[in-house]
């Protein structure tokens, strides 16, 4: 069954603006809320297919992405993919998680005045997320790679222990009633006591901060997908900074991709270009020679004859696709080596061939010019 277009499940158009998205999402997330459609599956799918849809339109790398190739672009492992939405299905506490830079306060706040249901709702915090750069060579991104990193981030203590903020009962806010000329007025907002947490110290080690929180260095191991690209934002969740609190959940860890310059490589989306150099010999007698690609070592046949500036296309020798849309090509440019310095046999040599017809320019109408040759080159 196809996926429902992200746009038409938060029914706002294409060109919709980051705050349009965001008033799309809260619409529907207050819509089919759980508290207000207690024991409705049906709601309950709306709700999460909502978050799923807000998730990626308001990522500007994903919404892009999603623009450009639908659903297709985000099944990969792309940009981290669907973040904590993708492949094993929805999560509800990572929804309401998040819920906070929608309706303000912490995380499920806002939903007091839905027949009590939401004000009740037990308070979940999340941790900061953390940001990292690791680099990687043309062959790790070529092949893939796994990276062991080591972090240093928050983590509850061992021995801390909370318990049930008694000012707001655990759910993170306090209940307001106003009184105005359109009648009695119910209000949210978060806690003071426990900011939200739902949840204040019982007992704190010596060694922890107000929070019970204390910094310790973990080694995560990172796996990163082939054919990643400089500035690409990959996400392991819940290896960012814990938060305090028995029902909290830890933040991500952000890691943000960097490429190391290749020696003699160069890239060029999913291409690959690499300069050779032959001798005046070689190119008109012809050769054989060794190429190093990133997928291994490639023999390859120049032909007698061969002029400066030809392009040698070894299909699928490139990078894969992020996208998985195939694999980029090995493109190799013949560069012959004029000689700088002869001696007198090999002066007098040239000399004596400059006339000969055999020497003289005669391109043929199917040697394309430089302009012709780089058109091809991104066509």
């Amino acid at each position: 069954m196809a996926k429902q277009d992200f746009y038409e499940t938060l029914d706002i158009s294409k060109s919709a603006s980051q705050a349009e998205i965001k008033k799309g999402y809260r619409k529907m997330a207050i819509k089919y809320h759980p508290d207000k459609n207690p024991d409705d599956k049906t709601a309950e799918e709306n709700f999460k297919k909502a978050a799923e849809a807000y998730e990626i339109l308001s990522d500007d790398n994903k919404k892009a992405r999603y623009d450009q190739y639908g659903h297709a672009g985000l099944d990969g492992p792309q940009g981290g993919g669907r973040g904590g939405f993708g492949g094993g299905g929805m999560d509800m506490d990572d929804i309401f998680s998040q819920f906070g830079d929608i309706f303000g306060g912490g995380g499920g706040g806002g939903f007091g005045g839905f027949g009590g249901g939401g004000g009740q709702r037990q308070a979940r915090v999340k941790g900061s997320n953390m940001r990292i750069r690791v680099k990687l060579t043309l062959e790790e991104i070529a092949k893939g790679a796994e990276k062991k990193v080591k972090v240093r981030r928050k983590m509850q203590a061992e021995g801390v222990s909370y318990k049930t903020c008694t000012t707001c009962d655990g759910s993170g806010q306090q209940m307001r009633i106003t009184n105005t000329i359109l009648g009695r007025m119910q209000t949210a907002a978060t806690c003071g006591t426990c900011s939200g947490a739902g949840e204040i110290i019982n007992n704190k080690p010596n060694d922890a901060d107000a929070q019970g929180l204390l910094i310790k260095e973990e080694t995560v191991s990172i796996s990163i997908p082939a054919g990643v690209t400089e500035g690409v934002q990959l996400k392991v969740g819940g290896k960012g900074n814990e938060a305090p609190g028995k029902n909290s959940i830890a933040g991500d860890l952000l890691v943000l991709i960097e490429e190391i310059p290749h020696e003699t490589l160069k890239r060029e989306g999913t291409n690959i270009h690499y300069d050779l150099y032959v001798n005046f010999s070689e190119a008109v007698l012809g050769t054989s020679k060794e190429v190093d690609t990133v997928s291994g070592k490639v023999k390859i046949k120049i032909d007698g004859g061969t002029q400066s500036g030809k392009i040698l296309r070894l299909k699928g020798k490139g990078l894969p696709s992020i996208e998985r849309y195939g694999t980029g090509d090995f493109l190799i440019h013949i560069n012959v080596w004029t000689p700088q310095e002869l001696d007198k046999t090999q002066k007098q040599f040239f000399e004596e061939m400059s006339d000969h017809q055999n020497f003289r320019p005669a391109p043929n109408k199917s040697d394309k010019s430089f302009f012709e040759k780089v058109k091809d080159m991104f066509s």
